[in-house]
């Protein structure tokens, strides 16, 4: 199995002789503690699926494990046992619970999350932040006064029929009566029949839900080119759960309807001014992962160029603008597995990838996030930036080689004509190269991108000229995609009529579509080769062909 944020595996050597190091493996319970809890495998080496065949477990150890963690940390629950591997090798399964109400820390006083498969320290800034977290996860589970039996018979023979209806729920759910599917999905307490916070905001009646502590409210605010309110709509009378909320935004807001007609060749085409599976997952994402414990109302904001919605609090500990595409982090997971098995959102840390590649497909730019002292805003784009990607996406999802993430790596390129590695670690906002591998590297394969032949820091990706083809591309011949060798011939025909001249007067005559950066990089090369001489310094350097 592959680490993730709910399992790691430890080398026996992590608890066992001369080299046992228990000090991080208390670092790795406080961590999932503060998290969603997990499990820990110790006795699997780190690229092994299975433990040694011949590996057997002494019968004190599992013992002396918990013993050990327990002295080395505070907050940690944690239960071990000699597990059996399906090679007959033996391992220690090491299950750590979630502590949802207080901050676990080791002895040392140090604070670490669960964050992917890492163990992350918490800064003194994000105590405080952690904290909040905390509550937001109790306040699922919360047990109101109100009985289950006393529910909304709509909303609740609704959410019977929806969960019995999934595809994403197991037969074994869908046999359950309708108590013990309220159990299981903590709608309900397990020891009596009182509804949770959880099962009053879906099936508790519209009395019910406006008494528990900040049930959603949604504001929707159209604004015109002059930032002046023109329209509002507003959801804060609680009689309706979120679902409902989420379909009666999308069948209100006149916005979603609207269309943008693009000429393809004798035909016309509408693209949709905001897709419908973006709006409907940014709606649900406001709704699972805003902290309840705190009080303000969701914002959808419409401006003629673009929407934004604004959630009240912070992003979840460990989750940044910069990290959201990649990192996972539920911050109330029973609502956010509800809307997993209801169709509302994709599985957990693929929604912002499918909003990525919905945009792309459609010409757009990308989600933007910003995150404010005390609120999280995401920013879409109405304007289609080139029909011609449009045309280049439909091409590769119908090839039906490429997986998501080719495919958003490729609307990027298209998008942009011309990119560089690094950008596209930045706009994909990857670690580094070789995070960036596994998005370009098919691409490269199979065609549908080419690279300079370049061995530098200035190698560039574009589409390759065959999927242009074959897509049907019209777009208009750019410079930025224009050859190295050919950059070069230009600048040097420049310099034999212009020289001396700075680089921002070679960029000018050339063309200001080509990267700035490529022509700096060609005038080096050039210099390298002794045919161009620069003269001056700095902003007052110009250059020449050598004579």
């Amino acid at each position: 199995m592959k680490e993730n944020s709910l399992y790691d595996k430890k080398s026996l050597r992590t608890v066992v002789g001369k080299t046992a190091d228990f000090p991080e493996l208390a670092k790795d319970c406080v961590a999932f503690s503060n998290a969603q809890g997990g499990t820990i495998d110790l006795g699997i080496e780190e690229d092994d699926k299975l433990p040694p065949a011949n590996q057997r477990i002494p019968e004190g150890l599992p013992t002396t494990v918990v013993n050990k963690i327990s002295g080395m940390t505070h907050g940690v629950i944690a239960a071990t046992k000699i597990a059996t591997a399906e090679n007959g090798g033996e391992y220690i399964m090491m299950t750590i619970l979630r502590n949802p109400n207080t901050i676990a820390v080791t002895s040392s006083g140090k604070i670490y999350v669960r964050i992917g498969d890492n163990s992350v320290p918490v800064g003194s800034e994000d105590v405080a932040r952690l904290a909040a977290d905390k509550g937001c996860i109790s306040w699922e589970d919360t047990v109101t006064d109100f009985l289950w039996t006393n529910a909304d018979e709509e909303k609740l023979k609704w959410f019977v029929e929806k969960i019995k209806g999934s595809d994403r729920v197991s037969d074994f759910v869908k046999q359950k009566d309708t108590k013990e599917m309220l159990d299981y999905f903590y709608m309900t307490d397990a020891e009596s029949d009182r509804m949770t916070q959880l099962g009053v905001l879906f099936i508790g009646k519209q009395t019910q839900r406006g008494r528990i502590m900040n049930a959603p409210v949604v504001q929707c605010i159209k604004y015109d080119q002059y930032g002046e309110k023109v329209n509002k709509w507003l959801w804060d009378d609680f009689t309706k759960n979120p679902c409902e909320i989420i379909d009666e935004i999308w069948k209100t807001i006149p916005e979603w309807k609207e269309s943008t007609e693009i000429s393809d060749g004798l035909f016309r085409r509408n693209v949709p001014a905001y897709p419908e599976s973006v709006i409907r997952e940014l709606l649900a994402n406001s709704l699972v992962h805003r902290p309840y414990t705190i009080r303000g109302d969701i914002f959808l904001n419409i401006y003629p160029d673009y929407i934004e919605i604004v959630n009240p609090g912070l992003l979840p500990i460990g989750v940044t603008a910069e990290n959201i595409l990649h990192t996972t982090k539920k911050r109330n997971e029973h609502l956010a597995a509800v809307f997993y098995v209801l169709h509302l959102m994709e599985r957990e840390g693929s929604g912002y990838d499918m909003m990525y590649e919905q945009l792309l497909a459609n010409g757009k730019a990308v989600p933007v996030v910003t995150e404010g002292d005390d609120w999280v805003r995401v920013h879409v784009a109405r304007r289609v930036v080139s029909k011609e990607v449009i045309k280049v996406m439909q091409y590769a999802a119908q090839s039906q080689e490429l997986k998501q993430k080719q495919l958003i790596c490729l609307g990027l390129v298209a998008l942009h004509e011309s990119v560089t590695a690094s950008q596209l670690i930045g706009y994909l906002h990857l670690r580094d190269a070789d995070a960036l591998r596994p998005w370009l590297r098919p691409l490269v394969d199979k065609g549908f991108v080419v690279s300079t032949g370049e061995r530098s820091k200035a190698k560039e990706y574009r589409v390759g000229s065959r999927i242009l083809r074959d897509s049907e591309y019209k777009g208009p011949t750019s410079l930025k995609r224009i050859e190295s060798y050919r950059l070069r011939e230009l600048i040097m025909e420049d310099l034999k009529i212009y020289q001396p001249c700075p680089i921002s007067d070679i960029h000018e005559r050339i063309g200001k579509e080509i990267p700035l950066r490529k022509i700096q990089f060609q005038l080096k090369q050039l210099i390298a080769e002794d045919k161009v001489v620069s003269e001056g310094q700095k902003r007052w350097t110009k250059y020449r062909i050598k004579t």
